[in-house]
């Protein structure tokens, strides 16, 4: 495992300090705000250490409703909202500077059988024929207005191994595109078998491209070029299926619409054998800066 990997666990690993309160850090991030799949994530572990083991997360909702600050610790309040025969219910605040920055409400289920179909999963090349991050980012550093942004990016995805499908936004910054996005992407090490780790690993990474495929529509670059501010908004996840967070898992998204200066994502995320494991939407602020 990774040292990289070893810090995100340590960074999900949550102080309890009360019953239904948690305490969580942060990690430096490529922008000076705490990145939004930690929060997110961080979220999702306060609600599952409240939920009894044979119940595993099956969706959730969640607002961003103010910047984090990453030097301060983030406060996660946990209400029970319900606790029924097959379905677990709860809500959870994270607190900072006594303001709440985030928002999330989670459902977790015993496992039962059912009705099964899925749609087919999109071709996708191979992901060990890509480029991985550290090949990859270093050409496009003449492409950043500010050249550190490379090893910014390299050391907040360090560890996860993420590995793009086409060109990143920023690598066709000018140059309108289909709004579709895949990439490829695992924890960079071996995971402990606990299903809600894998479930937050993977509600970790949704974050990081999900709004790729609206700058494609528009040939924006991102924040990193300068063509765009944003930041996301909401965030919704179904989680269908079982899946190892260490293992490949292809995540396609697309975006069906953009205007009143937000952009919608939306994804599914497949294992590389082909099932369908997590739905994915997120809406966000996509700006263009005026001059």
């Amino acid at each position: 495992m990774s040292s990289a990997l070893d810090d995100l666990l340590d960074l999900l690993d949550l102080e309890q300090i009360e019953q239904n309160i948690f305490r969580g850090s942060s990690r430096s991030a490529v922008v000076p705000r705490v990145f939004g799949g930690q929060v997110a994530a961080q979220a999702l572990v306060a609600a599952g250490r409240t939920v009894p083991g044979d119940r595993t997360a099956h969706s959730l909702h969640s607002y961003f409703l103010r910047m984090g600050d990453p030097g301060a610790p983030i406060v996660y309040t946990v209400d029970r909202i319900r606790d029924g025969r097959s379905f677990t219910t709860r809500r959870v605040v994270a607190v900072q500077h006594g303001q709440p920055i985030f928002h999330l409400s989670a459902s977790f289920q015993t496992y039962e059988e059912g009705l099964e179909h899925q749609t087919k999963m999109p071709d996708a090349p191979d992901p060990e024929t890509l480029p991985t991050a550290a090949e990859m980012l270093p050409r496009y550093a003449d492409r950043f207005v500010d050249p550190g942004v490379v090893d910014r990016l390299l050391e907040a995805r360090a560890a996860v191994d993420l590995r793009y499908v086409d060109e990143p936004p920023y690598g066709t910054a000018g140059l309108p595109r289909e709004p579709r996005s895949q990439v490829w992407f695992r924890a960079n090490g071996k995971l402990a078998d606990d299903s809600l780790l894998h479930v937050c690993l993977a509600t970790y990474v949704s974050d990081m491209t999900l709004l790729d495929s609206v700058l494609l529509a528009h040939g924006r670059g991102g924040w990193a070029v300068g063509d765009v501010v944003g930041a996301s908004l909401d965030h919704a996840m179904w989680f269908h299926r079982p899946f190892r967070a260490d293992e490949w898992l292809l995540y396609d998204q697309e975006s069906p619409s953009a205007s009143g200066g937000r952009g919608l994502g939306q994804a599914r995320i497949w294992t590389q054998d082909g099932h369908l494991a997590i739905t994915v939407i997120q809406e966000g602020v996509v700006r263009v800066p005026r001059d």
